[in-house]
Protein backbone atom coordinates (compact mmCIF):
# COMPACT_ATOMS: atom_id res chain seq x y z
CA UNK A 1 0.00 0.00 0.00
CA UNK A 2 1.27 3.46 -0.83
CA UNK A 3 1.89 5.92 1.97
CA UNK A 4 -0.87 8.52 2.23
CA UNK A 5 0.00 12.22 2.27
CA UNK A 6 -2.18 15.31 2.24
CA UNK A 7 -3.23 16.30 -1.29
CA UNK A 8 -2.59 12.84 -2.77
CA UNK A 9 -4.99 9.96 -3.37
CA UNK A 10 -7.83 12.10 -2.03
CA UNK A 11 -10.68 9.96 -3.46
CA UNK A 12 -9.39 7.06 -1.39
CA UNK A 13 -8.77 9.18 1.70
CA UNK A 14 -11.46 7.80 4.01
CA UNK A 15 -10.92 4.13 3.19
CA UNK A 16 -7.15 4.38 3.39
CA UNK A 17 -7.01 6.20 6.72
CA UNK A 18 -9.43 3.65 8.14
CA UNK A 19 -7.35 0.74 6.90
CA UNK A 20 -4.27 2.20 8.58
CA UNK A 21 -6.04 2.31 11.94
CA UNK A 22 -7.44 -1.16 11.37
CA UNK A 23 -3.87 -2.32 10.96
CA UNK A 24 -3.03 -0.96 14.39
CA UNK A 25 -5.95 -2.82 15.94
CA UNK A 26 -5.14 -6.09 14.22
CA UNK A 27 -1.50 -5.84 15.18
CA UNK A 28 -2.40 -5.14 18.80
CA UNK A 29 -4.67 -8.18 18.79
CA UNK A 30 -1.89 -10.31 17.36
CA UNK A 31 0.62 -9.10 19.93
CA UNK A 32 -1.73 -9.91 22.78
CA UNK A 33 -2.44 -13.35 21.40
CA UNK A 34 1.23 -14.20 20.85
CA UNK A 35 2.06 -13.10 24.38
CA UNK A 36 -0.48 -15.53 25.79
CA UNK A 37 -2.55 -12.87 27.53
CA UNK A 38 -5.86 -14.17 28.83
CA UNK A 39 -8.96 -12.43 30.14
CA UNK A 40 -9.92 -10.16 27.22
CA UNK A 41 -13.60 -10.88 26.73
CA UNK A 42 -15.24 -10.80 23.29
CA UNK A 43 -16.35 -7.26 22.53
CA UNK A 44 -14.11 -5.54 25.08
CA UNK A 45 -11.90 -2.70 23.92
CA UNK A 46 -9.33 -0.29 25.24
CA UNK A 47 -9.96 3.43 24.94
CA UNK A 48 -7.79 6.40 25.91
CA UNK A 49 -7.07 4.70 29.23
CA UNK A 50 -9.97 2.30 29.60
CA UNK A 51 -8.89 -1.16 30.84
CA UNK A 52 -5.42 -0.44 29.47
CA UNK A 53 -3.33 -2.66 31.79
CA UNK A 54 -3.83 -6.21 33.09
CA UNK A 55 -4.20 -5.43 36.80
CA UNK A 56 -6.34 -2.28 36.61
CA UNK A 57 -8.76 -3.88 34.14
CA UNK A 58 -10.18 -5.86 37.06
CA UNK A 59 -10.60 -2.78 39.29
CA UNK A 60 -12.91 -0.39 37.38
CA UNK A 61 -13.60 1.91 40.36
CA UNK A 62 -9.88 2.82 40.41
CA UNK A 63 -9.30 2.89 36.65
CA UNK A 64 -8.46 6.36 35.27
CA UNK A 65 -10.04 6.63 31.82
CA UNK A 66 -9.13 10.16 30.68
CA UNK A 67 -7.61 13.42 31.89
CA UNK A 68 -8.32 16.89 30.52
CA UNK A 69 -6.70 20.25 31.34
CA UNK A 70 -7.42 23.52 29.57
CA UNK A 71 -7.72 27.25 30.08
CA UNK A 72 -11.44 27.80 30.75
CA UNK A 73 -13.04 29.23 27.59
CA UNK A 74 -15.56 31.37 29.49
CA UNK A 75 -13.23 32.26 32.38
CA UNK A 76 -9.73 32.58 30.88
CA UNK A 77 -8.14 33.52 34.20
CA UNK A 78 -8.93 29.98 35.43
CA UNK A 79 -7.77 26.50 34.55
CA UNK A 80 -10.21 23.58 34.36
CA UNK A 81 -9.13 20.07 35.37
CA UNK A 82 -11.33 17.08 34.52
CA UNK A 83 -10.53 13.46 35.40
CA UNK A 84 -12.67 10.39 34.71
CA UNK A 85 -12.89 6.92 36.19
CA UNK A 86 -14.85 3.65 35.72
CA UNK A 87 -14.81 2.73 32.01
CA UNK A 88 -17.81 1.52 30.00
CA UNK A 89 -20.55 2.32 32.49
CA UNK A 90 -23.68 0.78 31.01
CA UNK A 91 -26.47 3.29 31.86
CA UNK A 92 -28.95 0.55 32.70
CA UNK A 93 -26.55 -1.24 35.05
CA UNK A 94 -28.79 -1.23 38.15
CA UNK A 95 -29.97 -1.82 40.75
CA UNK A 96 -26.47 -1.01 42.04
CA UNK A 97 -25.38 1.88 39.87
CA UNK A 98 -21.92 3.45 39.72
CA UNK A 99 -20.05 5.01 42.61
CA UNK A 100 -16.58 6.08 43.58
CA UNK A 101 -14.76 3.75 45.98
CA UNK A 102 -14.75 4.66 49.68
CA UNK A 103 -11.31 3.04 50.05
CA UNK A 104 -9.79 5.09 47.23
CA UNK A 105 -7.94 8.37 46.89
CA UNK A 106 -8.55 10.12 43.57
CA UNK A 107 -5.78 12.62 42.83
CA UNK A 108 -4.86 15.28 40.27
CA UNK A 109 -1.18 16.29 40.45
CA UNK A 110 0.30 19.65 39.44
CA UNK A 111 4.00 20.06 38.55
CA UNK A 112 4.57 23.79 38.09
CA UNK A 113 8.36 23.83 37.69
CA UNK A 114 9.01 20.99 35.24
CA UNK A 115 11.00 18.75 37.58
CA UNK A 116 8.72 15.71 37.25
CA UNK A 117 7.45 15.94 40.82
CA UNK A 118 4.17 17.06 42.37
CA UNK A 119 4.03 20.60 43.73
CA UNK A 120 0.29 20.38 44.46
CA UNK A 121 -2.11 17.48 44.74
CA UNK A 122 -5.89 17.84 44.71
CA UNK A 123 -7.32 14.77 46.45
CA UNK A 124 -10.93 13.55 46.38
CA UNK A 125 -12.25 11.03 48.93
CA UNK A 126 -15.79 9.69 49.05
CA UNK A 127 -18.33 8.40 51.55
CA UNK A 128 -21.49 6.33 51.01
CA UNK A 129 -24.87 7.03 52.61
CA UNK A 130 -27.99 4.83 52.44
CA UNK A 131 -31.42 5.92 53.64
CA UNK A 132 -32.92 2.44 53.75
CA UNK A 133 -31.32 -0.98 53.58
CA UNK A 134 -34.71 -2.66 53.28
CA UNK A 135 -35.23 -1.91 49.59
CA UNK A 136 -33.27 -2.92 46.52
CA UNK A 137 -33.98 0.42 44.85
CA UNK A 138 -31.42 3.15 44.15
CA UNK A 139 -34.31 5.59 44.46
CA UNK A 140 -37.78 4.91 45.88
CA UNK A 141 -39.67 7.59 43.94
CA UNK A 142 -39.20 10.51 41.59
CA UNK A 143 -36.00 12.41 42.45
CA UNK A 144 -36.23 16.17 41.95
CA UNK A 145 -33.28 17.40 44.03
CA UNK A 146 -30.14 16.03 45.61
CA UNK A 147 -31.72 16.22 49.07
CA UNK A 148 -34.86 14.41 47.93
CA UNK A 149 -35.79 11.65 50.43
CA UNK A 150 -36.61 9.42 47.45
CA UNK A 151 -32.91 9.29 46.54
CA UNK A 152 -32.02 6.22 48.56
CA UNK A 153 -28.28 6.06 47.86
CA UNK A 154 -26.07 9.16 48.13
CA UNK A 155 -22.35 9.80 47.99
CA UNK A 156 -20.55 12.80 49.44
CA UNK A 157 -16.93 13.87 49.04
CA UNK A 158 -14.15 15.97 50.48
CA UNK A 159 -11.31 17.69 48.60
CA UNK A 160 -7.90 18.16 50.19
CA UNK A 161 -5.16 20.35 48.74
CA UNK A 162 -1.67 19.05 49.50
CA UNK A 163 1.34 21.30 49.04
CA UNK A 164 4.57 19.38 48.41
CA UNK A 165 8.15 20.50 49.00
CA UNK A 166 11.14 18.19 48.60
CA UNK A 167 8.91 15.12 48.38
CA UNK A 168 7.15 15.95 51.65
CA UNK A 169 3.65 17.24 52.34
CA UNK A 170 4.29 20.59 53.99
CA UNK A 171 0.68 21.75 54.11
CA UNK A 172 -2.67 20.00 53.88
CA UNK A 173 -5.85 22.07 53.54
CA UNK A 174 -9.40 20.76 53.30
CA UNK A 175 -10.89 23.04 50.66
CA UNK A 176 -14.28 21.29 50.41
CA UNK A 177 -16.19 19.04 52.78
CA UNK A 178 -19.27 16.87 52.54
CA UNK A 179 -20.25 17.95 49.01
CA UNK A 180 -22.90 15.94 47.09
CA UNK A 181 -22.05 13.68 44.18
CA UNK A 182 -24.42 13.89 41.21
CA UNK A 183 -26.12 10.46 41.07
CA UNK A 184 -26.19 7.96 38.25
CA UNK A 185 -28.88 8.81 35.72
CA UNK A 186 -31.41 6.07 36.40
CA UNK A 187 -33.95 7.16 33.77
CA UNK A 188 -36.86 9.44 32.92
CA UNK A 189 -39.30 7.94 35.42
CA UNK A 190 -36.85 8.31 38.28
CA UNK A 191 -35.07 11.55 37.33
CA UNK A 192 -37.22 13.51 34.85
CA UNK A 193 -35.02 16.61 35.09
CA UNK A 194 -31.47 15.38 35.43
CA UNK A 195 -30.11 18.82 34.48
CA UNK A 196 -31.41 20.14 37.80
CA UNK A 197 -29.51 17.44 39.71
CA UNK A 198 -26.37 18.21 37.72
CA UNK A 199 -26.61 21.94 38.45
CA UNK A 200 -27.09 21.33 42.18
CA UNK A 201 -23.85 19.30 42.24
CA UNK A 202 -21.80 22.23 40.89
CA UNK A 203 -20.42 23.99 43.96
CA UNK A 204 -18.57 27.24 44.57
CA UNK A 205 -16.03 26.32 47.25
CA UNK A 206 -14.51 29.76 47.70
CA UNK A 207 -11.50 31.71 46.41
CA UNK A 208 -12.89 31.60 42.86
CA UNK A 209 -12.81 27.78 42.77
CA UNK A 210 -15.68 25.59 41.58
CA UNK A 211 -16.03 21.83 42.07
CA UNK A 212 -18.10 18.99 40.63
CA UNK A 213 -18.24 15.22 41.05
CA UNK A 214 -20.73 12.83 39.49
CA UNK A 215 -21.68 10.78 36.50
CA UNK A 216 -21.20 12.11 32.95
CA UNK A 217 -21.29 10.96 29.36
CA UNK A 218 -17.89 9.52 28.42
CA UNK A 219 -16.31 12.45 26.52
CA UNK A 220 -13.72 10.30 24.74
CA UNK A 221 -14.72 9.52 21.15
CA UNK A 222 -13.12 6.89 18.92
CA UNK A 223 -13.83 3.78 16.89
CA UNK A 224 -12.33 1.00 18.99
CA UNK A 225 -13.78 -2.04 17.24
CA UNK A 226 -10.50 -2.63 15.46
CA UNK A 227 -9.95 -5.45 17.96
CA UNK A 228 -12.76 -7.45 16.34
CA UNK A 229 -10.47 -9.07 13.78
CA UNK A 230 -10.56 -6.28 11.20
CA UNK A 231 -14.31 -5.87 11.62
CA UNK A 232 -14.68 -9.34 10.16
CA UNK A 233 -13.52 -7.85 6.86
CA UNK A 234 -16.55 -5.54 6.71
CA UNK A 235 -15.17 -2.02 6.50
CA UNK A 236 -18.67 -0.52 6.45
CA UNK A 237 -18.62 -0.73 10.25
CA UNK A 238 -15.70 1.69 10.56
CA UNK A 239 -16.44 5.19 11.84
CA UNK A 240 -18.74 4.23 14.72
CA UNK A 241 -18.08 5.84 18.10
CA UNK A 242 -17.53 2.81 20.33
CA UNK A 243 -17.94 4.94 23.48
CA UNK A 244 -21.36 6.20 22.38
CA UNK A 245 -23.97 5.60 25.06
CA UNK A 246 -21.51 4.83 27.87
CA UNK A 247 -20.88 6.94 30.97
CA UNK A 248 -17.98 7.57 33.35
CA UNK A 249 -17.60 8.99 36.85
CA UNK A 250 -16.06 12.45 36.77
CA UNK A 251 -14.36 14.89 39.11
CA UNK A 252 -13.81 18.44 37.89
CA UNK A 253 -12.23 21.54 39.35
CA UNK A 254 -12.02 25.08 38.02
CA UNK A 255 -9.33 27.03 39.85
CA UNK A 256 -7.78 30.48 39.35
CA UNK A 257 -4.61 29.85 37.39
CA UNK A 258 -2.54 32.13 39.63
CA UNK A 259 -2.97 29.73 42.55
CA UNK A 260 -1.43 26.73 40.79
CA UNK A 261 1.24 28.57 38.79
CA UNK A 262 2.16 30.41 42.00
CA UNK A 263 5.87 31.18 42.49
CA UNK A 264 7.24 29.18 39.56
CA UNK A 265 7.38 32.40 37.47
CA UNK A 266 6.53 30.52 34.29
CA UNK A 267 3.07 29.54 32.96
CA UNK A 268 3.53 25.89 31.99
CA UNK A 269 2.00 23.16 34.14
CA UNK A 270 2.56 19.41 34.09
CA UNK A 271 -0.60 17.52 35.08
CA UNK A 272 -1.45 13.86 35.74
CA UNK A 273 -4.00 11.89 37.71
CA UNK A 274 -3.58 8.83 39.93
CA UNK A 275 -5.67 6.50 42.04
CA UNK A 276 -4.61 4.97 45.35
CA UNK A 277 -6.36 1.94 46.82
CA UNK A 278 -6.23 0.89 50.46
CA UNK A 279 -4.51 -2.47 50.85
CA UNK A 280 -5.04 -5.17 53.50
CA UNK A 281 -2.62 -3.36 55.85
CA UNK A 282 -4.58 -0.10 55.64
CA UNK A 283 -1.95 1.62 53.49
CA UNK A 284 -2.77 3.41 50.24
CA UNK A 285 -1.05 1.98 47.16
CA UNK A 286 -1.08 3.63 43.71
CA UNK A 287 -2.81 1.39 41.17
CA UNK A 288 -3.54 3.73 38.24
CA UNK A 289 -1.91 6.69 36.55
CA UNK A 290 -2.70 8.88 33.53
CA UNK A 291 -1.16 11.94 31.91
CA UNK A 292 -1.24 12.04 28.12
CA UNK A 293 -3.88 9.89 26.40
CA UNK A 294 -2.96 6.56 24.77
CA UNK A 295 0.54 6.26 26.28
CA UNK A 296 -0.07 3.16 28.38
CA UNK A 297 -2.22 1.69 25.60
CA UNK A 298 -0.09 1.79 22.46
CA UNK A 299 3.36 2.99 23.53
CA UNK A 300 4.10 0.87 26.61
CA UNK A 301 4.37 -2.90 25.98
CA UNK A 302 2.58 -5.40 28.18
CA UNK A 303 5.58 -5.95 30.44
CA UNK A 304 5.58 -2.26 31.44
CA UNK A 305 1.87 -1.44 31.75
CA UNK A 306 1.33 -2.36 35.41
CA UNK A 307 4.75 -0.93 36.32
CA UNK A 308 3.82 2.39 34.67
CA UNK A 309 0.53 2.56 36.60
CA UNK A 310 2.40 2.17 39.90
CA UNK A 311 5.23 4.61 39.11
CA UNK A 312 5.83 8.36 39.33
CA UNK A 313 6.83 10.69 36.44
CA UNK A 314 10.22 11.35 38.07
CA UNK A 315 11.23 7.77 37.16
CA UNK A 316 10.00 7.79 33.56
CA UNK A 317 13.50 7.43 32.10
CA UNK A 318 12.90 3.68 32.48
CA UNK A 319 10.23 3.92 29.76
CA UNK A 320 12.20 6.16 27.36
CA UNK A 321 12.93 3.42 24.79
CA UNK A 322 9.20 2.76 24.43
CA UNK A 323 8.86 6.35 23.14
CA UNK A 324 12.06 6.70 21.06
CA UNK A 325 11.69 3.26 19.47
CA UNK A 326 7.93 2.68 19.25
CA UNK A 327 6.56 -0.62 18.05
CA UNK A 328 3.45 0.55 16.23
CA UNK A 329 5.00 2.35 13.19
CA UNK A 330 7.18 -0.67 12.43
CA UNK A 331 4.25 -3.04 12.51
CA UNK A 332 2.19 -0.80 10.24
CA UNK A 333 5.10 -0.64 7.79
CA UNK A 334 5.57 -4.41 7.82
CA UNK A 335 1.98 -5.08 6.82
CA UNK A 336 0.79 -1.97 4.97
CA UNK A 337 4.12 -0.64 3.59
CA UNK A 338 3.58 2.83 5.10
CA UNK A 339 7.18 3.87 5.88
CA UNK A 340 7.99 4.21 9.57
CA UNK A 341 9.81 7.43 10.50
CA UNK A 342 13.49 7.16 11.36
CA UNK A 343 14.53 6.45 14.95
CA UNK A 344 15.21 7.60 17.59
CA UNK A 345 11.84 9.40 17.68
CA UNK A 346 12.80 12.61 19.45
CA UNK A 347 9.64 14.19 18.08
CA UNK A 348 7.62 11.83 20.26
CA UNK A 349 9.79 12.67 23.26
CA UNK A 350 8.74 16.31 22.91
CA UNK A 351 5.04 15.41 22.64
CA UNK A 352 4.84 12.86 25.45
CA UNK A 353 7.75 13.60 27.83
CA UNK A 354 9.06 17.18 27.73
CA UNK A 355 6.51 19.35 25.98
CA UNK A 356 7.18 21.02 22.62
CA UNK A 357 9.86 23.71 22.70
CA UNK A 358 8.37 27.16 22.20
CA UNK A 359 4.88 25.85 22.95
CA UNK A 360 4.57 24.02 26.26
CA UNK A 361 8.06 22.96 27.34
CA UNK A 362 9.04 24.46 30.71
CA UNK A 363 12.63 25.62 31.31
CA UNK A 364 15.01 23.02 32.77
CA UNK A 365 12.42 20.31 32.15
CA UNK A 366 13.02 16.76 33.29
CA UNK A 367 11.56 14.26 30.78
CA UNK A 368 8.41 12.87 32.41
CA UNK A 369 5.06 11.66 31.12
CA UNK A 370 2.75 14.54 32.01
CA UNK A 371 -0.01 16.41 30.20
CA UNK A 372 1.64 19.82 29.71
CA UNK A 373 -0.45 22.98 29.52
CA UNK A 374 0.79 26.49 28.73
CA UNK A 375 -1.72 28.57 30.67
CA UNK A 376 -0.62 31.79 28.93
CA UNK A 377 -2.15 30.67 25.61
CA UNK A 378 -5.67 32.06 25.43
CA UNK A 379 -8.56 29.74 24.52
CA UNK A 380 -9.85 30.00 20.98
CA UNK A 381 -13.47 30.78 20.14
CA UNK A 382 -13.59 28.01 17.52
CA UNK A 383 -11.45 25.07 18.63
CA UNK A 384 -10.01 22.86 15.89
CA UNK A 385 -10.27 19.15 16.59
CA UNK A 386 -6.66 18.47 15.52
CA UNK A 387 -5.30 21.12 17.88
CA UNK A 388 -1.67 22.08 17.33
CA UNK A 389 -1.44 19.96 14.15
CA UNK A 390 -4.01 22.31 12.59
CA UNK A 391 -2.50 25.53 13.94
CA UNK A 392 -4.66 25.74 17.08
CA UNK A 393 -2.08 26.07 19.86
CA UNK A 394 -4.75 26.02 22.57
CA UNK A 395 -5.37 22.33 21.86
CA UNK A 396 -3.68 18.96 22.34
CA UNK A 397 -0.82 18.31 22.91
CA UNK A 398 -0.91 21.69 24.69
CA UNK A 399 -3.17 20.43 27.45
CA UNK A 400 -6.28 18.60 26.32
CA UNK A 401 -9.75 19.97 25.63
CA UNK A 402 -12.90 17.86 25.52
CA UNK A 403 -13.24 18.46 21.77
CA UNK A 404 -9.68 17.49 20.83
CA UNK A 405 -9.57 14.41 18.58
CA UNK A 406 -6.64 12.88 20.41
CA UNK A 407 -6.76 9.54 18.61
CA UNK A 408 -6.31 11.13 15.18
CA UNK A 409 -3.69 13.55 16.55
CA UNK A 410 -1.71 10.76 18.21
CA UNK A 411 -1.89 8.45 15.19
CA UNK A 412 -0.74 11.16 12.78
CA UNK A 413 2.06 12.13 15.17
CA UNK A 414 3.25 8.55 15.64
CA UNK A 415 3.33 8.17 11.84
CA UNK A 416 5.63 11.19 11.56
CA UNK A 417 3.52 14.32 11.11
CA UNK A 418 6.05 16.40 13.06
CA UNK A 419 9.04 15.14 11.06
CA UNK A 420 7.71 15.73 7.56
CA UNK A 421 5.65 12.60 6.94
CA UNK A 422 2.40 14.45 6.38
CA UNK A 423 -0.64 12.19 6.67
CA UNK A 424 -4.37 12.24 7.33
CA UNK A 425 -4.66 9.01 9.29
CA UNK A 426 -7.55 8.63 11.73
CA UNK A 427 -10.57 6.59 12.75
CA UNK A 428 -13.36 8.57 10.98
CA UNK A 429 -14.89 9.57 14.34
CA UNK A 430 -14.33 13.30 14.61
CA UNK A 431 -16.58 14.44 17.48
CA UNK A 432 -18.40 13.23 20.56
CA UNK A 433 -21.99 12.05 20.17
CA UNK A 434 -23.17 14.16 23.14
CA UNK A 435 -22.73 17.93 23.09
CA UNK A 436 -20.46 19.51 25.65
CA UNK A 437 -21.72 22.35 27.83
CA UNK A 438 -20.66 25.99 27.51
CA UNK A 439 -19.78 26.41 31.18
CA UNK A 440 -18.24 24.39 34.01
CA UNK A 441 -18.10 21.40 34.30
CA UNK A 442 -18.41 21.37 30.45
CA UNK A 443 -18.86 17.58 30.20
CA UNK A 444 -22.10 16.22 28.74
CA UNK A 445 -24.93 14.90 30.89
CA UNK A 446 -24.84 11.12 31.40
CA UNK A 447 -26.89 8.77 29.29
CA UNK A 448 -29.92 7.43 31.15
CA UNK A 449 -30.78 3.83 31.82
CA UNK A 450 -34.08 4.04 29.96
CA UNK A 451 -35.16 5.70 26.75
CA UNK A 452 -38.73 4.52 26.24
CA UNK A 453 -42.01 6.26 27.04
CA UNK A 454 -43.52 6.02 30.51
CA UNK A 455 -46.33 3.57 31.17
CA UNK A 456 -49.72 4.72 29.87
CA UNK A 457 -51.60 6.84 32.40
CA UNK A 458 -48.56 7.87 34.44
CA UNK A 459 -46.60 11.10 34.51
CA UNK A 460 -43.30 12.10 36.00
CA UNK A 461 -45.04 14.77 38.07
CA UNK A 462 -47.29 12.41 40.04
CA UNK A 463 -45.21 12.63 43.21
CA UNK A 464 -44.53 16.33 42.93
CA UNK A 465 -41.67 17.31 40.67
CA UNK A 466 -42.08 21.01 41.22
CA UNK A 467 -41.58 21.89 44.84
CA UNK A 468 -38.10 21.14 46.17
CA UNK A 469 -35.44 23.78 46.63
CA UNK A 470 -31.89 23.48 45.39
CA UNK A 471 -29.00 23.00 47.79
CA UNK A 472 -27.06 26.06 48.90
CA UNK A 473 -23.65 26.52 50.43
CA UNK A 474 -20.69 24.17 50.18
CA UNK A 475 -21.82 21.44 52.56
CA UNK A 476 -24.42 18.72 52.05
CA UNK A 477 -26.18 17.00 54.92
CA UNK A 478 -28.23 14.05 53.74
CA UNK A 479 -29.58 13.57 57.24
CA UNK A 480 -28.72 9.87 57.24
CA UNK A 481 -25.92 7.64 58.37
CA UNK A 482 -24.30 5.01 56.23
CA UNK A 483 -26.30 1.80 56.53
CA UNK A 484 -29.20 3.39 58.45
CA UNK A 485 -32.49 1.58 57.83
CA UNK A 486 -34.91 3.17 60.33
CA UNK A 487 -38.40 3.96 59.01
CA UNK A 488 -37.51 2.15 55.79
CA UNK A 489 -40.97 0.62 55.44
CA UNK A 490 -42.57 4.04 55.85
CA UNK A 491 -40.33 5.50 53.13
CA UNK A 492 -41.16 2.72 50.69
CA UNK A 493 -44.90 2.67 51.40
CA UNK A 494 -45.11 6.44 51.10
CA UNK A 495 -43.45 6.34 47.70
CA UNK A 496 -45.84 3.62 46.49
CA UNK A 497 -48.83 5.64 47.65
CA UNK A 498 -47.69 8.86 45.96
CA UNK A 499 -49.70 8.72 42.75
CA UNK A 500 -48.48 5.34 41.50
CA UNK A 501 -44.89 6.27 40.70
CA UNK A 502 -43.58 3.85 43.32
CA UNK A 503 -45.70 1.09 41.75
CA UNK A 504 -44.24 1.97 38.36
CA UNK A 505 -40.72 1.66 39.75
CA UNK A 506 -41.45 -1.66 41.46
CA UNK A 507 -43.08 -2.98 38.28
CA UNK A 508 -40.09 -1.95 36.23
CA UNK A 509 -37.79 -3.63 38.72
CA UNK A 510 -39.76 -6.90 38.51
CA UNK A 511 -39.65 -6.80 34.72
CA UNK A 512 -35.91 -6.23 34.96
CA UNK A 513 -35.59 -9.19 37.35
CA UNK A 514 -37.46 -11.54 35.00
CA UNK A 515 -35.31 -10.44 32.08
CA UNK A 516 -32.14 -10.94 34.13
CA UNK A 517 -33.19 -14.53 34.87
CA UNK A 518 -33.58 -15.32 31.18
CA UNK A 519 -30.74 -13.23 29.74
CA UNK A 520 -27.06 -13.60 30.77
CA UNK A 521 -25.71 -10.42 32.26
CA UNK A 522 -22.60 -9.03 30.63
CA UNK A 523 -20.59 -5.91 31.26
CA UNK A 524 -17.32 -5.06 29.56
Amino acid sequence: MTAIFRGRLRPRFRATRRIALLAAGTLATGVLASAGVAGLQPGTAEASSHREAPLISGQPQFDNTDLYAFVSPDKPDTTTLVANWIPFEEPGGGPNFYKFAEDGQYDIHIDNDGDGKSDYIYRWTFKDHTRSGDTFLYNTGVVTSLDDPDLNFIQTYDIDLLKIKKDRVVKRTRIAKNLPVAPSNVGQASMPNYATLRSQAVKDIGYGTTAFAGQADDPFFADLRVFDLLYGGNLSEVGNDTLKGYNVNTVALQVPTKYIVESSKQPILGIWSTTQKKDSYGDYVQVSRLGNPLVNEVINPLKDKDKFNASQPWYDAQFLKNVTNPELPKLIEAIYKIPAPSEPRNDLVSVFLTGVKGLNQPPYVRPAEELRLNTSIAPTAKPKRLGVLDGDNAGFPNGRRLTDDVLDIALQTVEGELVGSKNDLGDAVDANDVSFEKSFPYIGEPNSGSHGALAKGTTTSSSGTSGKSALTGTAFNPGIAAGTSSNSNTVLIASIASGGVGVLLIGSALAWWRMRRSTPYHRA
